[in-house]
């Protein structure tokens, strides 16, 4: 099967078996390793790519269905001054990064603050951090990182305070 989507900003195009798994796809076609072949059954997070528009496990989405989709990968997004909120917001927080959960833990940071760019309530912040197992940062380390990316985008994008 032909399957044409695009991938950090790419049109590409791959030949794959309906059935290869989005992460095998990533991992073997295009050489993108930073999302990790973790569990493979969509509970550790470590697989995480922004998939039209959303955080998606990719080891749970076939190649079929990524037919005319946008898929972006930390490779792409560590290509934005997004991605630069996000790291210097972990530093204010103490969020240390392992390389093995960073896929899951920085996408999800990005789509929260994409959905709510002043998120404030921390049941909700920890709602959206569900799918990532992550056993390097405690929860409320994330948290306090996605308070502290809040602030420092909008200082950059407004030149204020969340």
């Amino acid at each position: 099967m032909t399957i044409g989507f695009t991938l950090n900003q790419e049109k590409v195009t791959v030949h794959t078996a309906p059935d290869t798994r989005l992460i095998d796809i990533l991992r073997e076609r295009f050489s993108l390793t930073c999302a990790k072949s973790g569990c493979l059954t969509g509970c550790c997070g470590a697989c995480s790519v922004i998939f039209n528009d959303n955080v998606v496990k990719s080891c749970l989405i076939p190649g079929f269905r990524v037919q005319d989709s946008t898929i972006i990968t930390l490779e792409g997004f560590a290509k934005t001054e997004a991605y630069q909120d996000i790291i210097k917001g972990f530093a204010e927080a103490g969020v240390v990064t392992c390389g093995y959960c960073d896929s899951g833990k920085i996408l999800t940071m990005e789509t929260i603050l994409t959905k709510k760019p002043r998120p404030s309530a921390r049941k909700d912040i920890l709602a959206e951090l569900r799918g990532i197992r992550c056993r390097c940062t405690e929860p409320e380390s994330l948290v306090a990182a996605v308070l502290a990316i809040a602030d420092i985008r909008q200082r950059r994008l407004y030149g204020r305070s969340a």
